[in-house]
């Protein structure tokens, strides 16, 4: 997720979460700290949003919705996602008139069916699930207030099983904002990448899209003004924005006016699809984590926004050491110029995550993110992952299940302990917790310790308990017909907590 300046004025006024804008009401008296002090207090009201899943007739789509289990003693609160559809407007009758009793119950029953929630989670520490196969499902827009804002987590999870979309489709629902970066999309011709911009308010937002290829600006006429109305979802096939066709492209998204959850759903002819998710603000050092140990295949993409062009070092920090891969030690990016490098299989049978960092003294703030392929030919699947930020004090991803999930942690400089809650399941069962220590400049996969008596789905939270700065992915894995089909979500510090500077009354103010 992207911050401009306007977003960053906006976050004064809504405090952001990383999975979500965040407003912030002071506790009572009670709580309130000292004049002079600041205190981390939790967040009031969260926001996510989550793509329209498309697919085919084939297709599954899971929800699952999670706030961890914390100490907040705010009140009980609600954390419900409806579909992004804009509620019917009533229409003022002209006077001696009388509106058709049929026509004013279908519209009362389509008002319901807009505002009726597809997912309600009623307690923390306990995820709620909810299943559609409906391929022309909606995006959702959620909420969560009261002692549920604290770190809540969604995921949208499909399995799709036919056509370009063939994958496991994995997404953590995220917050509305005005300026997002994407660099590993494509408008080649074996290609099908959509832009997915929803906004949630009652205003319509009008978004901007500029691509950048390796050789600097697509051309496009159509990527200006979009404009995306009041609670829907507007899906942008990044091929037609523009006549080049390449393999490899930067995708910016910014809003002139409002704001919208972006995320890109990219899918290849022959190696299956999965969404892509905005990297991390543009920096001079970014990690990549939880790259497969059995990865046939990592692409790494990156773009230089400002006017300077960026040297960067290139390394891979595997199961017990830091290094950099053979011939790709660096890598050149042009300002305003979208770079990349095959790695093959670079994790050579370990997990592992990249690292990278400013070479010969540059200072240039890049995005980036990879492409990573398992299996070969027809069993080909992919996966992406952006540069995300660490974990910090706590960071959550929703959809878990008995098989399948992978914890990668890895800590770029001293080393850290995390803490690894598995939550209670979505149908039952205890949660589990246990401490890892990641060494300094290794990555560490772990298989989580499910919940017993697990009945359903459960949400992992990570915790930094000591050391240094920690980051973290879980790899989601379903075997289908011979195709291990992935996806990889990272776990940005869920943003629950938020200091809030102290206040004291000055009654001088009013004096003449």
């Amino acid at each position: 997720m992207k911050s401009t300046p306007l977003s960053l004025i906006a976050g004064t006024v809504a405090l952001a979460a990383v999975t979500g804008f965040a407003a912030l009401t002071a506790p009572g008296d009670a709580d309130t700290p000292e004049a002079g002090t600041a205190a981390r207090l939790p967040v009031e009201r969260s926001s996510l949003l989550c793509p329209a899943p498309g697919g085919s007739d084939l297709s599954d789509t899971t929800y699952t919705s999670f706030t961890p289990a914390g100490e907040s003693d705010g009140e009980a609160g609600t954390a419900e996602l409806k579909p992004s559809v804009a509620l019917p407007v009533d229409e003022e009758e002209p006077a001696g008139t009388e509106k058709d009793k049929e026509s004013e119950k279908d519209e009362a029953e389509e008002k319901a069916a807009a505002d009726k929630p597809v997912i309600t989670l009623k307690e923390s520490g306990k995820p709620a699930t909810a299943e559609t196969s409906d391929s022309d499902a909606p995006a959702l827009v959620g909420t969560a207030t009261g002692r549920l804002a604290p770190g809540w987590a969604a995921q949208q999870t499909t399995t799709s099983l036919a056509g370009g979309s063939r994958g496991l489709l994995g997404v953590s629902c995220s917050g509305p904002d005005t300026d997002f970066w994407f660099p590993g999309a494509s408008t080649a011709a074996t290609r099908q990448d959509y832009v997915h911009l929803t906004n949630p308010d009652d205003t319509a937002a009008v978004a901007d899209i500029e691509l950048y290829g390796p050789q600097g600006t697509l051309k496009s006429d159509v990527g200006e003004g979009i404009t995306v109305p009041a609670r829907s979802s507007v899906p942008m096939l990044i091929s037609t924005l523009t006549t080049e066709a390449v393999d490899d492209v930067t995708v910016h998204v910014t809003t002139r006016t409002g704001r919208v959850g972006a995320v890109v759903k990219a899918a290849d002819d022959k190696a299956g699809s999965d969404w892509l998710a905005a990297s991390e603000d543009p920096a001079g050092t970014l990690v990549m984590p939880g790259i497969p140990a059995d990865a046939t295949s990592v692409r790494l993409v990156a773009f230089a926004p400002g006017d300077d062009d960026a040297d960067v070092k290139v390394q891979l920090m595997g199961k017990s050491a830091t290094f950099s891969p053979a011939g790709s030690d660096t890598l050149h990016i042009k300002s305003q110029m979208t770079a990349s490098v095959d790695l093959k299989n670079v994790t050579r049978g370990e997990p592992g995550s990249l690292r990278l960092s400013p070479a010969q003294g540059s200072t240039t703030p890049i995005v980036a993110a990879l492409r990573v392929v398992r299996g070969t030919g027809d069993k080909q699947e992919i996966a992406y992952i952006p540069a995300t930020g660490p974990v910090g004090e706590r960071a959550s991803v929703a959809d878990n299940r008995a098989k399948g999930s992978v914890l990668s942690l890895t800590a770029p400089g001293e080393s850290a302990k995390v803490k690894v809650t598995a939550s209670a399941g979505s149908g039952g069962g205890e949660p589990t917790v246990k401490t890892y220590t990641v060494k300094s400049g290794t990555t560490l996969e772990v298989t989580p310790e499910v919940p017993s008596g697990l009945k359903g789905g459960y949400a992992l939270t990570v915790e930094t308990e000591s050391g240094g700065p920690v980051y973290a992915a879980r790899t989601l894995t379903l075997a289908q017909d011979g195709i291990q089909m992935f996806t990889v979500q990272t776990l940005p510090d869920d943003g629950g907590t938020v200091e809030v500077p102290a206040a004291e009354q000055d009654l001088s103010v009013l004096d003449d």
